[in-house]
């Protein structure tokens, strides 16, 4: 999966526009064709119904609103693939954290994830600039998630 300029110029604008919290989102591939989907964080709301259950705000998390969850699977029932699942890191590094992962595979089977053939990018924003990307994909021999040369997605 190659992220187009325009793919990263739109997932940079929403990173930056929605720092310092945690943004989110998917870019969908069917064929030649191609859409970005921002979704909606809604950790905030979550932590708000149940501190316990949900300890981390929206600038440390991010929870993908229902809805568009919704959106996007039923885009999948329509032939479209899943090509990246992004989120942004206010103020840390684009690294792969415990948390990232366990999200990653918490719906899929067999502690492999759902959606084991989308590229998780990660994107690091400092005082609403981001600073960097990167990218990361699943290794079906190795079980685990692992980072790949940038030049990969630009």
């Amino acid at each position: 999966m190659t992220l187009i300029p325009e793919e990263l110029w739109a997932i940079s604008r929403q990173a930056s526009s929605e720092y310092p919290k945690e943004c989110c989102g998917v870019v969908l591939v069917r064929g030649d064709e191609r859409r970005h989907m921002p979704c909606r964080n809604i950790q905030d709301e979550k932590h708000a119904e149940d501190p316990a259950a949900y300890p981390r705000t929206a600038e440390s998390a991010y929870y993908m609103h229902p809805l568009d969850t919704l959106t996007w699977n039923r885009l999948l029932d329509e032939g479209w693939t899943l090509g990246v699942i992004y989120h942004s890191h206010p103020n840390a590094g684009p690294y792969f954290s415990a948390t990232d992962r366990a999200q990653a595979i918490v719906i899929g089977v067999n502690g492999e994830p759902a959606y084991p053939g989308a590229i998780q990018l990660v994107v690091s924003v400092g005082g609403g600039a981001v600073k960097a990307f990167a990218a990361y994909r699943w290794d079906p021999v190795g079980k685990g998630f692992s980072r790949f040369d940038e030049g990969d997605i630009t």
